[in-house]
């Protein structure tokens, strides 16, 4: 390459960068959306509304997003007609705490098949410059990498809905126990759970933070901790939601309830350990038979053999 072709390289690369940036700061000419000309009036109370009416950072980026965003659209909407399971995916997203919306999830999962397709690239050009192959074999390990990018952010989503579900069911004694304490003291049950998220720390204190903030807004008590616990799907919570809500259609009290409840999540706690050492029990041989135990032979023979060895 001349020093001419390479002057005019980076010429040209700069004048494209500073077009891009004029760009960006141009104003739209197009109308704007409805939620944009919403967002001033709910500025204090939604989040989405101030970033909708956040001006754009300067750079070639907000502009490349715009022209780019109707494309990843169609892909996202291609991805979830494919794939399907948009009901479990939010669900999943719930249970997981993520702020991720079911746009926000596909849009990974659409990033993941991009950079998965291009190891499969990667791996197919080192291939076949090792080994002559079929140009079908190539394209299929292309494909299957990228399969293998979405599948993996699906994986890593439901590992980290699982993580979380157990992390929920493992505070939940202590919780109810917290709970009792406050009820027998005499509040009632909101500021009991009001006293429960404001002191604690943990998954569970949070969602029931979130249920004190829906029913400070004026939703009711029972239909928002009903919801809490259709969107989490943890059967101790559920149980539990259900015999408070019983207790405060019947009037019945809710401290020996929830002292039961209690004990209840504690013993499915303990059963579950016991399940999971059951089924690991095997895998714990493992390391037993093929580390500590040849270890524990050759401590035992090795003074004898070496003994023998100087008698000989």
């Amino acid at each position: 390459m001349s020093s001419v072709v390479a002057w005019g390289t980076v010429a040209g690369v700069t004048l494209g960068f500073g077009l891009w940036l004029l760009a960006s700061l141009a104003p739209r000419m197009s109308r704007p959306r409805l939620a944009r000309r919403v967002a001033p009036y709910l500025i204090d109370i939604s989040a989405g509304a101030r970033a909708a009416i956040a001006p754009a950072p300067p750079g070639p980026l907000p502009v490349i997003g715009l022209l780019l965003e109707p494309i990843a659209a169609r892909a996202r909407h291609a991805l979830g007609s494919l794939l399907g399971g948009s009901d479990a995916i939010s669900r999943r997203l719930r249970q997981a705490g993520s702020p991720l919306t079911l746009e926000g999830f596909r849009s990974q999962q659409l990033l993941c098949g991009i950079l998965g397709g291009a190891v499969g690239v990667g791996v197919a050009v080192a291939s076949a410059r090792l080994q002559a192959s079929p140009v079908w074999l190539q394209v299929a390990l292309v494909f299957v990498f990228a399969a293998l990018g979405v599948v993996a952010r699906d994986y890593l989503l439901q590992r980290a809905a699982r993580a979380r579900l157990a992390r929920l069911a493992s505070e939940l004694p202590v919780i109810l126990e917290f709970l009792t304490l406050s009820l027998s003291a005499g509040e009632g049950v909101l500021d009991a759970i009001r006293r429960v998220a404001r002191t604690s720390a943990g998954e569970l204190a949070t969602e029931l933070g979130g249920v004190v903030a829906a029913v400070s807004t004026g939703l009711p008590f029972a239909e928002t901790l009903t919801g809490v616990a259709q969107d989490l799907e943890l059967p101790p919570f559920s149980r539990c939601v259900e015999q408070i809500v019983g207790a405060l259609d019947r009037g019945t009290p809710l401290a020996e309830v929830l002292r039961a409840q209690a004990q209840d999540a504690r013993d499915d706690r303990k059963r579950e350990l016991l399940e999971v050492a059951g089924k690991k029990e095997v895998a714990m041989l493992f390391p037993l038979v093929f580390l500590i135990l040849p270890v524990t032979i050759a401590f035992a023979i090795f003074p004898g053999i070496f003994v023998l060895q100087l008698g000989l």
